[in-house]
């Protein structure tokens, strides 16, 4: 591996601690930094706070050696050349970017540079925060030679985060000093040289020592930039295809051909084209937010950015409205809902659209019983278990004796039932897929109900109804 470079990362959420344990696994030292003292201890202990592929295997094989963990952020900043802010940007009032978090950290950096150091956005933050930095660090009495400020941004999805960083579309480095972007292009050489993809133990991926990853080097301004255009696009390109997908229905057309045949044209691309039930987790609704407040601040209108928030909301009250039309009434029904998490893969539950739905339920007097693979245990934090609201082992057990199962989250193993038995376990064979994961004609074969997003209805063939059931009518 490349020369070992000393880095500190503060905050040790979704993108701090996929960053800290990335930068471990490509031959850096690292010190994970966070305030908080009894998650610092859970991770010296082994423990892992959030589900991500690859993270438990990377942090046992780097904790104690590559990658350490503290609260002392002072000492941390110390002995680092680079230290990466990761810490939340959480969406205020206005719908801009909370940026005290960072202020305090830039604070605190500041008050223990003693030598050159880098300081580096890896937050998802508005453009002129590197600026702001800079002026909080001087405030504090650093002088200009002794430290620059460079914009990281992360482009990690939540349930692939290990294998988006180490086999990245690109890596985007936005430095106004020279100094600074050789020290971040060093940071990532094992990536964008191809070395770190020889290894016989590296994370598996798209990418090869043939093809690396490719680095691009922006002003700070663009970088940061960069990382609110792309999710705001991609926020755009959700709520577009959930409108054609409502089209799509008030036609009798299926979403996901029309999808297939936009996705087919290189200049689009199939990604992101899925239509559902709205996007939700820690970055899209807080992003677009915050990049129309910008726009604002700017005297610019984004009007656009607007839609694609009254978009998403609606997606969801449109589904709600489906599940109403399914059951006719809500109260004393029980309902199965599987998945949590605003999508598969995590364990995220904020802005979940899935919560949204599920809290619609219970304040309409259903019954709930719900199955996440991994995100119970934080729903249950907001939502605790009553007489109205349970969680349960398996998707089986969220059916069972069920008026309507709900799909609310596109786990892999959601898509793999057993549909004998999920009939046969359910009251009403009703199934209500708010993530398309199942085809009309298979599932209308297999003796159920149906209905999904921008597609036919499917109601179960006569020949297998049970005429004394309280079955929608086609």
């Amino acid at each position: 591996m490349s020369s070992q470079i000393s880095i500190a990362v503060v905050g040790s959420g979704y993108v701090g601690l996929v960053a800290a344990a990335c930068f471990a696994e490509i031959g850096h030292k690292v010190t994970c930094v966070d305030n908080d003292e009894s998650k610092v201890a859970m991770l010296q202990a082994g423990g892992v706070p959030i589900h991500e592929d690859y993270l438990p295997e990377l942090l046992e094989r780097h904790r104690g050696k590559n990658i350490l963990f503290t609260s002392d952020l002072g000492r941390a900043t110390r002995e680092a050349q680079l230290v990466f802010i990761a810490v939340g940007t959480p969406q205020s009032r206005t719908g801009s970017a909370d940026l005290s978090y960072v202020d305090a950290v830039a604070s605190e950096i500041a008050r223990s540079i003693d030598t050159y150091t880098v300081i580096v956005e890896k937050s998802t933050v508005p453009v002129y925060t590197n600026e702001w930095i800079r002026r909080v660090v001087e405030r504090n009495g650093v002088a200009k030679d002794m430290f620059d400020v460079a914009s990281n941004p992360e482009f990690l999805r939540e349930g692939t985060a290990v294998v988006d960083f180490l086999h990245a579309d690109r890596v985007v480095i936005g430095a106004d000093s020279e100094r600074a972007a050789a020290l971040l292009q060093k940071v990532y050489e094992p990536l964008t040289s191809g070395e770190y993809f020889r290894s016989a133990s590296a994370i598996p991926g798209t990418r090869t020592p043939e093809a690396a990853v490719p680095i691009l080097q922006t002003s700070t301004k663009a970088a940061e930039l960069i990382k609110h255009a792309s999710n705001a696009f991609l926020a755009m390109k959700i709520s577009f295809i959930n409108v054609v997908a409502n089209i799509c229905e008030a036609v009798g057309a299926d979403v996901q051909q029309v999808a297939q045949g936009m996705g087919t044209d290189t200049r689009i691309g199939p990604r992101f084209l899925s239509a559902g039930i709205g996007y939700g987790g820690s970055c899209f609704p807080k992003d677009v937010a915050a990049f129309r407040y910008v726009a604002e601040q700017l005297g610019l209108d984004f009007d656009l950015l607007a839609e694609v928030e009254k978009i998403n909301a609606e997606q969801k009250k449109r589904f709600f409205q489906k599940i109403r039309s399914a059951l006719w009434t809500f109260r004393g029904k029980r309902i199965g809902v599987l998945g949590l998490a605003f999508k598969g893969g995590t364990d995220d539950i904020r802005d979940s659209p899935a919560l949204d739905i599920v809290r619609q339920l219970l304040h309409e007097g259903c019954t709930v019983a719900a199955y996440d693979p991994a995100a119970m245990e934080r729903t249950a934090e907001l939502l605790p278990a009553s007489g109205q609201m349970s969680y349960v082992d398996d998707a089986y057990a969220a059916a069972q004796d069920a008026d309507a199962l709900l799909i609310l989250t596109d786990w892999q193993e959601f898509a793999e039932l057993d549909l004998a038995r999920l009939h046969y376990t359910l009251r009403y064979p009703i199934v209500i897929d708010g993530r398309n994961l199942y085809s009309p004609a298979q599932m209308r074969q297999s003796g159920f109900t149906y209905l999904s997003v921008g597609r036919p209805d499917a109601y179960q063939m006569r020949d297998v109804r049970d005429t004394t059931a309280n079955y929608p009518l086609p």
